[in-house]
This record gives structure tokens, sequence and C-alpha cells, in this order.
């Protein structure tokens, strides 16, 4: 007889890694199963670059907004890990990136029995189990079939490519989500200690930023160029008026508002999460700028109202160009090759959106969208079916368009929405 989890969740980075200790310290005797692409337990390791640090306060973890007293809270792995009292000696507002990886993995190697590292999911299906009950058949890379009462996507959000970069493939050309393998990678093909005449980096965020200080750092002769579409880099938003929009109060405030009061909510609340960066390192960047020119010898620049609107990639490097917003004047700018601090793609009807997650492509129409294209999502992050007897489907991490910037991929609230899915599928559960 063919094994039927209770649920199936895709994806073990940190969403469904707070799921999976909600689950077990809420007491909730559910038979869960995790899919994780990635070959081990590991958050953000193409971008783990020296001396960068994270952007909520550490607290806000994979557990202590919901239980403060667990055992795998970020105080508690410094604590076991023996460098409680050094880190807090540390002269630094927030962890280094470094060690909030090193927690994560920490924390996921608990729950190793419960994951399958290394394991693709290539499709989502709806069947029925030898009683008529309809149930998730979701088949692997291994060519194994799986097979859930409900089902949780976790799997983060898609990097956004936008033009002309979309019609690329070139290892010259890439996403940050790629970025410290795809130096690995341009080394073996022009050899290690070579380094690049010139480098641009698109993008205004925070991530655009720091990636603009490594390779300045890496590459101390190359030209590094930075283009953004705005009249130059800002500063984040962290008033904290605005940083309580990542409180859960919050979250169902928005959750409840109209789409067309949410696109106003999204336009206040854009600088508290994108394009735009900590103060620390844009003052970082500019004085490295400033020096530079002080020693008449700059290399580092950050160009603004700028649009990239052709690509010529070449077997030794890659030519943009460039129109200059306000005054329409065309540019052209060669690099070695070009890092797109670009950002991920949210749900939505958009082009720059996502209709759903890649993985239910499949299963799609069984689903309610809104009357703006939007997925119908629950309260509890659960999919709204078109027709009874669907088994629940929640998406964990994916749902900003519905509950708003609090649900963009960080830390913020990730605890507290862990709980939130756990008790919606004791709910759905018999």
């Amino acid at each position: 007889m063919t094994h039927c989890h209770d649920v199936i969740g895709i994806g073990f980075g940190p969403a469904n890694l707070a799921l999976a200790i909600a689950l077990e310290e809420e007491g909730y005797d559910v038979d869960a199963r995790f899919l994780e692409s990635r070959p081990g337990p590991s958050w953000q390791s193409a971008m783990m670059l020296d001396g960068s640090d994270i952007q909520n306060h550490p607290v806000r973890d994979l557990v202590s907004l919901r239980n403060p007293r667990s055992r795998y809270s970020f105080i508690n792995y410094l604590f076991e890990n023996g460098r409680l009292l050094d880190h807090l000696n540390l002269p630094m507002e927030f962890p280094l990136r470094k060690e909030y990886a090193q927690y994560v993995t920490w924390a996921a190697g608990h729950f190793g029995g419960l994951v399958d590292y290394g394991v693709h999911v290539t499709e989502v299906a709806l069947g029925r189990d030898a009683a008529g009950e309809r149930h998730y058949a979701v088949t692997t890379s291994t060519g194994e079939t799986l097979h859930a009462r409900a089902l949780v996507i976790g799997t983060g959000r898609a990097p956004f490519i936008p033009e002309p970069f979309d019609s690329v493939d070139s290892p010259r050309v890439f996403h940050l989500t790629r970025y410290l393998p795809a130096l690995r990678r341009l080394e073996e093909i022009h050899g290690t200690g070579k380094e690049p005449r010139a480098v641009t980096v698109v993008g205004g965020s925070q991530s655009a930023v720091e990636l603009t200080l490594d390779l300045a750092r890496r590459f101390p002769r190359t030209q590094v160029t930075t283009l953004v579409r705005s009249l130059t880099l800002r500063e984040k938003d962290c008033s904290p008026f605005s940083e309580e929009g990542y409180f859960p109060g919050f979250t169902d405030y928005y959750y409840r508002a109209s789409r067309e009061r949410k696109a106003a909510i999204d336009s206040f609340m854009r600088l508290t999460n994108y394009s735009s960066a900590d103060g620390d390192v844009l003052r970082e960047l500019y004085r490295l700028i400033y020096e530079q020119r002080l020693d008449g010898d700059q290399r580092v620049f950050v160009r603004g109202s700028r649009q990239v609107r052709a690509l010529d990639v070449r077997e030794d490097g890659v030519r943009l160009g460039i129109e200059e917003l306000n005054t329409g004047e065309s540019e052209e700018l060669d690099a070695d090759f070009v890092v797109l601090a670009t950002g991920f793609r949210d749900l939505g009807p958009a082009p720059h959106q996502e209709r759903v997650p890649a993985l239910m492509a499949g299963i799609a129409d069984d689903f309610a969208f809104d009357d703006h294209g939007y997925l119908d999502v629950g309260p509890e992050y659960d999919l709204r079916p078109t027709r009874a007897g669907t088994p629940a489907l929640f998406l964990n991490g994916l749902c900003e368009s519905s509950h708003g910037i609090g649900d963009a991929g960080s830390f913020s609230l990730l605890s507290l929405r862990a709980k939130v899915i756990a008790d919606g599928l004791r709910k759905r559960l018999p």
C-alpha cells in the first residue's frame, strides 16, 4: 500500500525549517516530509561576503517571536557553541551574515531525519487514493513519487531577470543568487588571479551596494560600475514607525485592505526593504569613492538614472547599451561580466511577477484567483480551491502580495507565520 504523508514541505530553507520547529514545539503529531534541492542545509550561500551582516534584529530568528524559550533560538545557538559573551561584545548592531547562516545550518541539523536533500521536485499533481480521497503526488528527480494529504510550498521566490538580460545564457551575466559560484566558474575559464578590466552591477538594493564593495575589495585594480534606475542610491527607511510594517498586526491590517489600497501601502513601504540600502554600507561606499577621487584614481562609479536597453555578449566580455533616463542620451559600457542585483518575483499578474509558483503549474487551475488576477490566499496562507475535496495547500514565504511587506522573504515574521501554518495544518488534517 502506498504511504501517504500528512504533509510534504517543498524546500527546507528558513521558512519551512521554522515550520518544522513549530510542529515539534507545538506538539502537533504530524507525519511531515521535506524535500530540498540543495545538497545540504544552507542559507544564502552564494552571498556569504566577508563583513556583510543581516538586516533584521537577531531575535527575529526562526523561533523567538513565537517561543522565546525555544532551544532553537539564535541566543541558544550562540550559548551552545560557546560564543554568547563574545557575540554580545561584538561592536556591531546586527550579526554577521555568515554567523546567521551557521545558525540556520545548526538548527536544520536537528531535523535531518525529516528532510531529503539533493532532491529536485519535477512535478506536483493531484491524485486519488484507494478510498477515492484526493491527495498530492509529488514526483522528484530520483524518479520517486511521494504522496501527501497537504502541501506546503516554501521554495523562496524566483529571481527577477529583467530585459534584455532575460534572453541571455552566458557565464558572464548572472543573478546575485549565483554570485560566488559564478565567480569561481569565471576563474576556471580565465585562470586564477587574473583581475577583470571592468565589471558592472545592475540594481540599487542593499545587495547591489554589498556586491559593489565586495568587487572593489576582491579586484582592487578593476573598474566597478553600479547602474541604478533611480536618481542615485537611496538609504533604507528604518524609522521605527515604518518598521511596524513588520508587526503581525500590520499583516492582518494589510490583508483586509482592498487591492487598490494595498498598492498605496506597497508604495509607502517599499523603501523599508527594496531599492535601498543601509546607511553603513552607503557611507562605506561613498567614502571609498571619495578617497579614490582624492587619490586621482577613481575605479568605483555609481551611475544613476540608467536603464540597460541592449546587450551584446561576446567571447571576451559584455557590451551594454544604456539610456540616461532624464536626458534620453545613449551610452555604451564594456564589462568582463555583469551581476544582476535585480531582486525577486512576487506572486501576481504583472510581467515582473509570477502568476503561481513554478511548481504549481500543473495544478494552478484547481485554485481560485481574485478579480485582479492574484491567487486567492486565505489569512492562514492557504489557497482557496475551485472545488470541494481539494487538499490543503499553503504558501510559506511567498505571500507578499496578499500579506504585505512582512512576508517579503525576511526573517521578520517567519516564526509567527510558521505557527499560523502549523495551526492551519492541524485544523485541516483530521
